[in-house]
């Protein structure tokens, strides 16, 4: 017997979750849906308010105690150079383990909206586009064709840098 999980996912061409299937946790920016490996996902927060610290990029929103821990968070609007929108109640901040330099960081990033968790066979990815030189695509795994929507999967690691992050040392 076929649970209506089961059948709605492979009706929908996601696969079986087998082997070859890794989950994603998707989330809307600008319109466009992304997604980041549902392993690294710590937890998923409504927006509220965060600590600025003086003399960091724009697109650092700030710091956030997350139960004794200092995290900071990024607008991923503003590091992907699109433009900035109000928060709303659908805004949230997924706060992800990222690995860096030999560290586990966690760190928070804002997004418009969580879509949806899929599963993501190997079959479905499609390698990111080289747009030459000048425009880095390192922070992209790959494109990935969902429901007939492409879907931009991140590599969180490549996606900021221990030098973007300057600060407090400790925070990890």
């Amino acid at each position: 017997m076929e649970t209506n999980t089961s059948k709605q996912t492979t009706e929908l061409g996601l696969g079986s979750g087998g082997a070859d299937a890794e989950q994603y946790l998707t989330f809307m920016l600008n319109g466009e849906e992304y997604g980041v490996d549902i392993l690294r996902v710590q937890e998923i927060k409504g927006w509220i308010p965060t600590t600025r610290i003086p003399n960091t990029p724009e697109y650092i929103r700030g710091v956030m105690n997350l139960r004794g821990a200092i995290v900071p968070i990024i607008d991923l609007r503003l590091r992907f150079a699109m433009p900035a929108i109000e928060y709303t109640a659908t805004t949230v901040v997924i706060v992800l383990k990222v690995h860096s330099e030999g560290l586990e960081r966690t760190i928070g990033f804002v997004v418009d909206a969580v879509s949806d968790v899929y599963n993501v066979s190997a079959d479905q990815f499609r390698a990111a586009p080289d747009f030459g030189a000048h425009v880095h695509t390192d922070f992209i795994r790959a494109l990935a064709t969902v429901e007939e929507k492409m879907v931009i999967l991140l590599d969180i690691d490549h996606l900021v840098s221990v030098e973007e992050l300057d600060v407090p040392a400790a925070v990890h």
